[in-house]
């Protein structure tokens, strides 16, 4: 499996800690900023999230001239553009980012517009169209889960065609990513539980996928540990701030993994089972990670029972033979799993999801083969094989 030649690139800086939202007005000043626009969504607003980014600017007589909160689950075109219209309107000059991937992604989408001009953002769509550096960009991410603040993607549903665009440039990648632990405290425990899964599935899938190397593998076993360490305390004790930042970091590790080894089959059947059933990405992860461990088992028979030592520390680890290792990883991811269902009855199953028609699965295999992750996934993936993944998701 190893790699005779890759490339690894992550160049957003990381501001992380307890005080880490009053770095925010520094960020600005440094890259000539004045007129920044926050761009968030309501329950970001409402859970008060907002108001520390706002009062470390305002102490520092910075102005946010405009905050637009109405960016929807699923980001679409309409409302890019008409972001991009309001930040031309109020002359902002620089994007905070505030909440999950939604907000995230739309941030970035309204860079490329405000940055390259004009009104239609799906003539910008695909790999490499962007040619120049965008205006300056921070994110502060309220999940630990999606690791959208050091990826350098974008997704948008364009309504009118019914389809999402997805955008790829380094140039997406901002400035810089802070992560506070006051903007996850509040999470509930059915998000925190989904959201930090997601994490887990994208370290997972980053040490077993095909393109993985040595510098993808060190942050993708940290965040494993992390999330293994962490997730089921901060369940039980959701006010804890230091396991909620464990839990940021282990999202934004787990990002700069996957996004410089590729993810796997996990993310092509969580991606149409997302498009056909909206059914939440984090979700998606959580409930096929086991099931495709399992189909992949022989392909990835030594990097994950490497992750033992990760998942379950060094006297199981050391405790359990060599060629139990793999198996026993997927009977850890397990374990976890049932703790989540007893904690916040985060979905095993499709079926225990409550969203999913058994008459589906045929097209959730058929949409996951044209999914451009399955390229990476270790072992080659038939039709017959997704139907019979799906049907042991099933129940």
């Amino acid at each position: 499996m190893s790699q005779k030649y890759y490339e690894f690139f992550c160049p957003v800086k990381v501001i992380a800690g307890k005080a880490a939202l009053e770095h925010i007005p520094y960020e600005l000043t440094g890259l000539a900023a004045k007129r920044p626009m926050i761009i968030t969504d309501k329950g970001v607003r409402a859970a008060g999230l907002l108001d520390p980014v706002i009062a470390a600017c305002e102490e520092s007589g910075l102005d946010i001239v405009s905050i637009y909160d109405d960016v929807p689950p699923d980001s679409s075109t309409s409302v890019v553009r008409d972001i991009a219209g309001i930040y031309r309107q109020e002359k902002c000059d620089a994007i905070i980012a505030v909440g999950g991937g939604s907000a995230i992604d739309t941030g970035k989408a309204v860079n490329i517009l405000v940055s390259e001009g004009g009104d239609d953002i799906a003539k910008y769509s695909g790999a490499g169209v962007l040619k120049h550096p965008l205006k300056p960009f921070f994110v502060v991410p309220t999940t630990a889960g999606t690791g959208s603040e050091v990826t350098a993607v974008a997704v948008i549903t364009d309504e009118k065609k019914g389809v999402k665009l997805a955008f790829t440039s380094s140039f997406l990648l901002p400035n810089a990513a802070i992560i506070d632990p006051r903007m996850t405290l509040t999470l509930p425990p059915h998000i925190t539980a989904a959201t930090a899964m997601d994490a887990m599935t994208h370290a997972t899938e980053a040490f077993t996928c095909m393109a993985k190397n040595p510098l993808s593998d060190a942050y993708a076993t940290a965040a494993v540990k992390k999330v293994s360490q962490s997730l089921l305390d901060v369940m039980d004790n959701p006010k804890d701030t230091n396991g909620r930042l464990e839990l940021a970091q282990a999202s934004t590790m787990a990002g700069i993994a996957f996004s410089n080894s590729m993810v796997g089959l996990v993310h092509s059947l969580g991606h149409a089972t997302g498009a056909i059933c909206h059914l939440p990405h984090g979700l998606c992860m959580s409930l096929y990670l086991p099931y495709v461990l399992e189909f992949n088992l022989e392909s990835i028979r030594e990097p994950l029972g490497e992750l033992l030592l990760y998942l379950e520390g060094p006297e199981v680890y050391s405790a359990t033979p060599a060629s139990r290792r793999a198996e026993a990883s997927i009977s850890a991811i397990r374990k976890l799993r049932d703790q989540l269902y007893k904690r916040c009855q985060l979905p095993r199953t499709l079926k225990e999801t409550g969203k999913v028609l058994e008459s589906q699965l045929d097209h959730i295999a058929e949409q996951a083969l044209d999914d451009g992750s399955i390229m990476f996934n270790p072992k080659e993936v038939t039709l017959e094989d997704a139907r019979e993944i799906l049907r042991r998701a099933w129940a």
